[in-house]
């Protein structure tokens, strides 16, 4: 559907199609994210969040400002639905720290070495064995909003507390040279890394689907994935640390 065609929809006072609609979309996003939560996560949860996002979608969106009404909704479902995990996250301060500091290693590693740091490059640099630094990667998963889709969608802080402001959609547009710097940087993330990052955003893929393909169990799905994402946020530091993103 055009913007011209929805927003004349909206205007008409027929927004009860438009969220009748758009209700499959919801429920996707709901069942996409489910497979980088805890079992503590409800879908029901997700979903009624979701639902208030694309209520707020249909209420906010505005044709003029160039962003697509699907591209708009899908960023508020999915932002509603991390507010709502964000909330209920008693993940403990120290693994929010942990996580930090693995990602200010790696950035440094990768500096001095001038390629990608391996997983012992990591460990050594923070002088524990490779057995705990796999162990913070798994309870980073457990931080519930750790995934690339906080990283567009909050501007890059993926491992910082605290509500983000709503996304219009010139925020929106206003985000695409750091879209593009993200992808390509997911574009030079390590072989193994980047395939699990494409078979669980593109291909949609759960982890334990993925760890079918790669022949490794889920919890080290969970751990290549939580690698990646700090990897990400490393090598984004400029965009992230001087406020490049409105």
């Amino acid at each position: 559907m055009s913007g011209v065609a929805i927003y004349a929809t909206m205007q008409a006072g027929n927004t009860n199609d438009l969220v009748i609609q758009h209700m499959p979309l919801v429920k996707r996003i709901a069942y996409h994210l489910m497979g980088r939560l805890p079992d503590s996560v409800l879908v029901d949860d997700l979903i009624q969040a979701g639902m208030l996002g694309l209520l707020e979608a249909v209420k906010k969106y505005d044709a003029s400002q160039g962003a697509s009404f699907d591209t708009y909704a899908g960023i508020r479902i999915r932002g509603a639905m991390l507010d709502e995990v964000r909330r209920s996250d008693w993940t403990p301060r120290s693994v929010h720290k942990k996580s930090r500091m693995v990602s200010e290693a790696i950035k440094e590693v990768e500096n001095k070495k001038g390629r990608d740091a391996k997983d012992s490059d990591i460990a050594e640099h923070l002088g524990i064995t490779i057995e705990e630094y796999n162990q913070i990667l798994q309870d980073s998963v457990g931080c519930k909003i750790f995934s690339v889709e906080q990283l567009v969608e909050s501007g890059g802080d993926v491992l910082e507390e605290g509500e983000k402001d709503a996304i219009e959609p010139s925020n929106i547009l206003g985000k695409e040279k750091f879209q593009q710097a993200l992808v390509q940087a997911i574009k030079q993330l390590p072989e193994r890394e980047q395939l699990v990052i494409s078979l669980y955003y593109e291909e949609e893929l759960n982890l334990r689907e993925i760890g079918k393909v790669l022949n490794v169990s889920e919890s080290r799905v969970s751990q290549i994935s939580s690698q990646a994402t700090l990897r990400l946020r490393s090598r984004l530091t400029e965009w992230l640390d001087e406020g490049s993103i409105s």
